[in-house]
Formats: structure tokens, sequence, C-alpha cells
């Protein structure tokens, strides 16, 4: 027998904050793929638009409703994904929200609002899903994180503080998890074009990017695309047993320079 067996033929999929931007890409890749999916957010409409894309193209996929700052909620939302998928092989914790604030003037009930989504929602599903993965001794969790663990940047103190949280977290969870056979990994993304930030005023998204120009954090205007992120998960899941992918840093390329000799 081998020491590492082989991922099973049909390895289930839970994404939370599939409604949109890397939650909604990473579903329609690994849907694509092969992977059953369920597809976790609280505007399930937009979630189902998405299950419908995969189911259409071949696929299969479900859309329930999942409030990652609810317990009772993840519950819910895997018991009925297993019902309906089988044991869940595999979970990409990607549900967040951004409101940005300079540090001093955040409310503490809203700093703690983002720490809430993004820390405690990704250590509730973690909590949930675990047990089941370690019985199993086989799993793949994907935390993601973002390069503002180690590009800190102004008015998203709230923000750094729960993805610093969740970089620790998935830390711990990689010592613990050693030698049960599950994976936990981290995808760490640079600046993304996302829904999660674009909706920012143009007096807010001025103030941000004023506050960041002066410590380098605005080089160029060229954001990432979340399929780039959808393919660094769907790589890390279906990397063969007995190697673990343990950070995936994607960030995006400056647009290319252009010479005198090319042509306009």
């Amino acid at each position: 027998m081998p020491r590492f067996p082989g991922h099973p033929e049909r390895r289930p999929v839970v994404v939370a904050g599939a409604s949109s931007g890397i939650g909604a890409a990473t579903a329609v890749m690994l849907g694509a793929a092969g992977y059953p999916v369920a597809l976790g957010a609280r505007r399930v409409q937009k979630s189902q638009e998405f299950a419908d894309q995969i189911n259409e193209a071949g696929g299969e996929a479900i859309a329930l409703p999942l409030d990652i700052t609810d317990a009772d909620s993840i519950d819910e939302f895997v018991t009925k994904a297993e019902a309906q998928l089988g044991p869940i092989e595999v979970a990409v914790s990607g549900a967040g929200d951004l409101e940005p604030g300079r540090s001093f003037e955040v409310s503490t009930d809203d700093f703690a609002a983002q720490v809430n989504i993004h820390l405690f929602g990704a250590q509730r599903l973690y909590r949930r899903l675990i047990p089941e993965m370690i019985g199993r001794q086989r799993g793949d969790f994907v935390f993601i994180s973002s390069d503002v663990v180690v590009s800190p940047r102004p008015q998203m103190g709230a923000y750094v503080a729960a993805k610093c949280g969740v970089e620790g977290l998935a830390e711990v969870a990689r010592m613990e998890l050693e030698g049960t056979g599950v994976r936990a990994s981290l995808v760490r993304p640079g600046q993304v074009m996302t829904g999660m930030g674009m909706n920012f005023s143009p007096e807010v998204a001025e103030s941000v990017l004023n506050d960041w120009i002066p410590w380098g954090l605005a080089r160029h205007g060229n954001f990432l695309k979340p399929v780039h992120l959808a393919t660094a998960v769907t790589t890390i899941v279906s990397m063969p047993r007995g190697a673990h992918m343990r950070l995936v840093e994607v960030e995006a390329e400056a647009p290319v320079a252009r010479t005198e000799g090319d042509s306009k």
C-alpha cells in the first residue's frame, strides 16, 4: 500500500464567499475541473448564477445560504452540502468585506466586524470541517490571505489585523495537522479587481490612494483578476498527496513598458 493513497475520484468542495470575485471564480474553475462544488454566500441568488454556469457546462454545483459570522449558518451549510454532494474533501475560505478608515477613527465595533468576518469566520468554517477530514486522513483547507500581511497599508488597519490573524491561524493549523493527512494552505494575493473595495466613493478612494503613495504601495495600476487566484487554489488542491503547497503568493505584473521602437 502506498504511503499516500491518491485522492478519491470524487472530491466535493465548499467555497465560502462564492457570490463574486475570487470565490466565484474558484468555484467555477473547480467545477470545470470535475469537482462537485457547494457555493456558499449570503447573496444566494448571485452564487446560484455561478452554480447554474457550472451545471450548464456539465459540472455539478449547488448554491446554499452561508453567513460566515454565524456558526449555526455554517453548520447548516456544511450539513446540506454533504447531504447533496457527499463528505467534503476540499474547503476554500474566502468570504470577506473591506471598509477603509484610519485606525484611530474607525469605531471598535466596525474594527471588530472585519475581524469577525475574515478571521473568526475562517476559524468557524475550519473548526466545522477539519475533524471529519482528520477522521478520513485526507483533505485540503485553503485560507485566502492578502499581501497586506507583509506590506500593511494605511486605512486598512482592521483588514491587516484580520489577515495577519488568518496567517497565524493557518501556520498553527499546519503544525496541528502534521501527520494527519490533511493539508492547510495559504493563498496570498496582491491587489485584485474584485467587488471588495471597488465600491468606494471617489472621495474615499482618493483618500486611500493618497495615503498609500508616500509608502510606495501604489507602484502601478495593474490588478490581478479573480481567475488568477482561482488558478492558484486549483493548483494547490490538485497537488498529488505526499506534497504540500503551504503558501502561494500571487502578484499582478506591472504593465510592460513601451520602448522607442514599439509601434503605437
